[in-house]
């Protein structure tokens, strides 16, 4: 399984999303600490259960991380010790119950400041913890698609909103943010019904041809015969694709088979949808490549289609289309591809070569790793749109946060929580979370995109077909397999 680049990285994190806030300049940023760095008053009572090393939090009671994420008077929690708390804590305490503790600690605060009323520091509280609900609902709306969530939530509100103004800021900012919460929910719940629908089952990949298509059917170069425009495509689906992966939904995947205490991640458990299909999509273009090139009945069609193909990944390499270039890579890789030998001795293969050499899975893909790196720094330094992209290899990303998952403890020997384990596996959701926004540079041809995402595809037995059809089988186990291959059509029949 792969290693994680930069492992427990020093470096501080950048800002989760951009939140507006309801604060003045002067009050909403004052002796903000960084990193989990103990502020002035910050974390409630509890944060002496709080550990720090060089002015780092890397551990401390579920409490007191609870505590030190409710802002009093004087504190606001850092931002990124917001994302990376609300990210971690389901893997301890389901979402609504965490808002019911938050909820619980926001009345006790307040009940303490109407013992000696002082309005600036009533209105000072209410808005701080509505930014927090801001944050809250914008990073993890789903976390509140449930009734006991909802009704935690308005309870919330309730609290910091009873003695405030009709027409006041804080009044003004809750009213905004239950109107974007409820557009999302309503987006997101829109988004599973559709994948419902359209998305096969994991082991379906997408239409499947049980023969050689006819020869007057489309093939991928009469649709588009420019590698870069078809680059540019997959592009655009892929970032339609990712744009709807959620943080919650990657920590779902650490702790679906394993956790602390015996339990999956606390949250919703709802399918994934959007993580099936994504892995679907990887899926289907590879045996899309792969039926391209079998269907082809002349070794100059399929010498012709796999240089297409070579040229394809390469332009997805350039745009920082990393899934796609690997996707591509998988498909001529499939032994019915692989052993068609004739149709490779008439392919230039330095392209190619190229191709693999960034994918060597050697020294844990070391090369495609340096690559990522090179593209993630091009992306932050990017003047235009096209610069900014960065898709890796989801299978590679998932495997590296899980690597991070599997070999540090959720808790440490004394029971806190190992909050320093979470630091990095926040750290790098965050990075894919924010090459998931980047918005597709690239024209859209809506009759490319559909060939891609609805031309038929060969199933497996078929591609094996197709190719010992193209070219005979050349050894004693492919002679096996072949003579199985025609007993089973031959007892359909």
């Amino acid at each position: 399984m792969p290693h994680s680049l930069l492992l427990l990285s020093q470096e501080a994190m950048p800002q989760t999303f951009v939140f507006s806030s309801i604060l003045a300049p002067s009050s909403s940023r004052q002796g903000q600490p960084s990193m989990g760095e103990c502020g002035s008053g910050g974390g409630g009572s509890g944060s002496g259960d709080l550990i720090f090393q060089d002015g780092r939090l890397i551990s401390g009671s579920l409490e007191a991380l609870m505590e030190h994420l409710v802002p009093t008077v004087d504190y606001y929690p850092d931002r990124t010790y917001i994302f990376t708390f609300l990210l971690s804590s389901r893997v301890f305490i389901h979402p609504h119950d965490l808002l019911a503790r938050v909820g619980q600690i926001c009345l006790e605060q307040r009940q303490q400041l109407e013992v000696d009323p002082d309005q600036a520091k009533l209105k000072s509280f209410s808005a701080k913890i509505a930014q927090l609900l801001e944050e809250w609902t914008e990073a993890f709306p789903y976390d509140f698609q449930g009734e006991k969530a909802m009704a935690e939530l308005r309870a919330i509100t309730h609290c910091v909103t009873q003695y405030e103004e009709e027409n006041s800021p804080v009044k003004k900012a809750i009213t905004q943010m239950m109107q974007n919460l409820f557009l999302s929910l309503a987006a997101r719940s829109q988004l599973q019904e559709l994948w419902e629908k359209l998305c096969p089952p994991a082991m379906d990949k997408g239409p499947v041809l049980k023969a050689k298509p006819p020869a007057s059917q489309k093939d991928i170069l009469s649709v588009c015969c420019d590698p870069l425009v078809l680059a540019q495509q997959l592009t655009h689906i892929e970032l339609e694709r990712v744009h709807s992966i959620h943080p919650e939904d990657l920590m779902q995947i650490l702790s679906h088979r394993d956790s602390l205490d015996n339990h999956r991640c606390r949250g919703d458990q709802t399918k994934t949808y959007s993580l099936e299909a994504y892995d679907n999509w990887f899926n289907c273009l590879s045996m899309l490549v792969a039926t391209e090139v079998c269907r082809m009945g002349k070794k100059k069609q399929r010498t012709r289609v796999v240089e297409f193909f070579i040229d394809v990944a390469r332009e997805c390499f350039n745009i920082g289309n990393f899934n796609s270039m690997m996707a591509i890579i998988s498909g001529m890789n499939l032994s019915p591809v692989a052993r068609l030998k004739k149709t490779w001795s008439k392919v230039k293969t330095a392209k190619f070569d190229v191709l693999e050499h960034h994918m060597d899975p050697s020294s844990n893909f070391c090369n495609y790793r340096t690559a990522l790196q090179g593209a993630t720094q091009r992306s932050q330094m990017a003047h235009s749109s096209r610069e900014k992209i960065v898709i890796p290899v989801f299978n590679l990303f998932v495997k590296d946060i899980y690597f991070l998952h599997k070999i540090h403890t959720n808790r440490l020997p004394d029971g806190q929580v190992n909050f320093k384990k979470f630091w990095e596996i926040s750290r790098q959701i965050h990075d894919f979370m924010m090459w998931t926004q980047v918005e597709c540079p690239f024209e859209k041809d809506k009759k490319i995109q559909s060939y891609l995402l609805t031309a038929p595809i060969y199933s497996e037995e078929a591609l094996f077909i197709a190719s010992f059809e193209s070219e005979g089988p050349e050894n004693h186990m492919e002679k096996d397999s072949w003579k199985t291959l025609r007993t089973t059509l031959l007892n359909r029949a």
